[in-house]
C-alpha cells in the first residue's frame, strides 16, 4: 500500500504554529512572572496602608489571561475578577480619592474589552488559516503523489517538511515510477517559491511521468524535462534535480545530476558521495551553458542506502552557522528500514538547527532488497 508521505511530524519542543492549543514553554515562564509582579503589588497595596493603592494596574489581567486562550471568555471572567478586585482595594484604602478607584475601574473594564476582542479576532484568523492550510495540503496531496513503499527490488521512503509551516507548502517535488525501462525516480528543488513554484514543479513533475514511461534513455528524460522550463512563459525558471534509473535484471542504476546536491550511498557503514561524471545544468537553463546531460552507472548491491536530498537538509546551519553534518550522521544512524532512518535523520536536522528549517527538506531514501 502506499505511503502517506505528507503524514506531519509532531513539532519540536517549543515550536508551535498559529492555532495550537498551549503555549511554548519560555512564554508559560514569562506568564507566571508577570502574574507573581501582581500578586506582590495587592500584598504590597495591603501593607502599606489606607493612603496609597496600586489598583490601576489590575487591568492587566485581563491581558495576561488573554494571551494564548482560544476562548472569549476567558478574558471576561479575568477582567470581571480584576473589578472585584479593585472594590475591595477601594475599601481597604479608604483614604484614596474616589476618582482614582473610579479611573481603575474604568481602565479593568476598557482592557477586559479589548483583550476580548483581540481574541475573538485571534479566533477568526486561526480559522483562516485552517482553512488555508486544507487548500494548500489538498494541492500539495494532488502534486505529490504518495509514493510507493516498495517499486522493484527497492524498498523506498520519502519525507518532506516545508519551511512555511502555516502554508504546508513549498518548493521540493519527487516522484517514484514503476516502468517498463525499471524504475526511476525524480527529486529536485524549484527556484523559487509560492504559486511560481508550484506551477514550475506540477509542469516538470507531468513531463516526468510521461517522459519516464517512453524515454529508454535517462538522460533524454533529463532533456525533455529541461525543454519543457526552457519555451514556458517563465523561461527564467530553473530546477534542481536528480534522477535515478534502476533497470530491471542486474543492470547498474544510472544517476542524472542536474545541478543539485551529490546522492549520498551508504554501504557496509561507509558513505560515499555520488558526484555527477562532469557539469550538468539544472533543469531549463541547458540553453544559457550549452552542455549534455550526463548518466552516471553505479552498481547497486542487496542492502545499499542510497539517499537523496535537497539543500533544504545539506544547508541547514546551527547556532554558529555551521552546515549540518549529513554525510558523518548518515554514517551513524543504526537504521536500516528507509522510512525510520529518514525519521532519524529529520528529528537530528531539526534538534541541530534549534530554530527550525529555513528551507524546504525533502528526503528520499531507497535501499536495494535483491
Amino acid at each position: 500500500m502506499p505511503e502517506d508521505v505528507l503524514q506531519r511530524r509532531p513539532a519540536p519542543p517549543g515550536r508551535h504554529s498559529a492555532g495550537e492549543a498551549g503555549l511554548p514553554r519560555r512564554s508559560r515562564r514569562l506568564l507566571f512572572g508577570a502574574y507573581l509582579l501582581l500578586v506582590l503589588a495587592i500584598v504590597a497595596d495591603l501593607v502599606t496602608g489606607p493612603g496609597t493603592t496600586v489598583s490601576p494596574v489590575l487591568a492587566a489581567v485581563p491581558v495576561l489571561a488573554g494571551t494564548g486562550s482560544h476562548a472569549a471568555r476567558v478574558p471576561l471572567l479575568a477582567g470581571a475578577l480584576s473589578l472585584a478586585s479593585v472594590g475591595l482595594l477601594s475599601l481597604a484604602n479608604p483614604d484614596v480619592p474616589v476618582s482614582v478607584h473610579v479611573a481603575a475601574l474604568i481602565a479593568v473594564m476598557a482592557v477586559t474589552l479589548a483583550s476580548t476582542a483581540n481574541v475573538v479576532l485571534l479566533l477568526a484568523r486561526d480559522h483562516e488559516l485552517r482553512e488555508v492550510r486544507t487548500v494548500a495540503e489538498a494541492a500539495q496531496r494532488a502534486l505529490l503523489r504518495p509514493i510507493p513503499t516498495r517499486a522493484g527490488p527497492l524498498r523506498i521512503a520519502v519525507r518532506y517538511e516545508a519551511a512555511a509551516a502555516e502554508a504546508r507548502i513549498g518548493g521540493d517535488l519527487y516522484e517514484v515510477l514503476d516502468t517498463p525501462h525499471g524504475v526511476r525516480i525524480l527529486l529536485g528543488d524549484v527556484q523559487g517559491k509560492g504559486l511560481v513554484a508550484v506551477e514550475t514543479a506540477s509542469e516538470v513533475l507531468g513531463v516526468f511521468r510521461e517522459a519516464a514511461r517512453t524515454e529508454t534513455d535517462l538522460a533524454a528524460v533529463a532533456e525533455r524535462l529541461d525543454s519543457q522550463l526552457a519555451r514556458g512563459p517563465q523561461n527564467d525558471r530553473f530546477v534542481t534535480a536528480v534522477l535515478v534509473g534502476v533497470p530491471l535484471g542486474a543492470k547498474p542504476a544510472q544517476l542524472v545530476n542536474c545541478g543539485h546536491p551529490s546522492p549520498m550511498l551508504r554501504r557496509a557503514g561507509v558513505v560515499s558521495e555520488l558526484d555527477p561524471p562532469g557539469f550538468s545544468p539544472p533543469l531549463g537553463l541547458r540553453d544559457l551553458t550549452g552542455e549534455a546531460y550526463r548518466v552516471r552507472s553505479v552498481q547497486l548491491y542487496p542492502g545499499d542506502l542510497l539517499l537523496l536530498y535537497t539543500d533544504g537538509v545539506s544547508e541547514a546551519r546551527d547556532a554558529g552557522g555551521r552546515f549540518y553534518p549529513l554525510a558523518s550522521r548518515f554514517t551513524g544512524f543504526p537504521a536500516h528500514e528507509p522510512g525510520a532512518l529518514l525519521d532519524q535523520l529529520l528529528t537530528d536536522v531539526e534538534a541541530y538547527v534549534v530554530d527550525g528549517l529555513t528551507d524546504d527538506a525533502a528526503l528520499l531514501a531507497v535501499r536495494c532488497e535483491g
